[in-house]
């Protein structure tokens, strides 16, 4: 199922989140992403509705099996075209700012193959 680009943006912010603090609150996406409370608040509520996240009697968000694929699968093209285009000497802040854009609209097996020489090139390089 395609869903929106915000919507994968939030579930990867909530998985790097959880790798980073062990628990995660709508407010921590909110200062993660820099996005308002209410507008954090209203996209949780459509993720939890439409089976991505799910919510704690405390507030804590968790990803369901579909959203945490999703987060994981977001997070791999990040951090693979974050690291390429630092390798072609891209400025690291710049690299990070053009792969948030870019994850989104590579196919997969455009990314497979972007990964794979990607791979190749760092090895290479080193």
């Amino acid at each position: 199922m395609k869903i929106q680009e915000s919507a994968e943006n939030y579930l990867e912010a909530i998985l790097v989140l959880m790798q980073k603090n062990g628990q995660v609150r709508s407010i921590d996406v909110a200062h993660y992403t820099g996005f308002s409370k209410p507008s954090i608040s209203r996209a949780v509520g459509l993720l939890r509705d439409n089976g991505y996240v799910s919510i704690d009697q405390n507030g804590l968000l968790g990803l369901t099996e579909a959203g945490l694929k999703i987060a994981e699968t977001i997070y791999e093209r990040h951090t693979v075209l974050t690291a390429f285009l630092t390798a072609l000497g891209v400025d690291h802040e710049i690299a990070a700012e053009d792969a948030c854009r870019i994850e989104h609209v590579l196919s997969p097996e455009t990314f497979e193959k972007l990964k794979a020489h990607a791979k190749e090139y760092i090895e290479n390089k080193q």
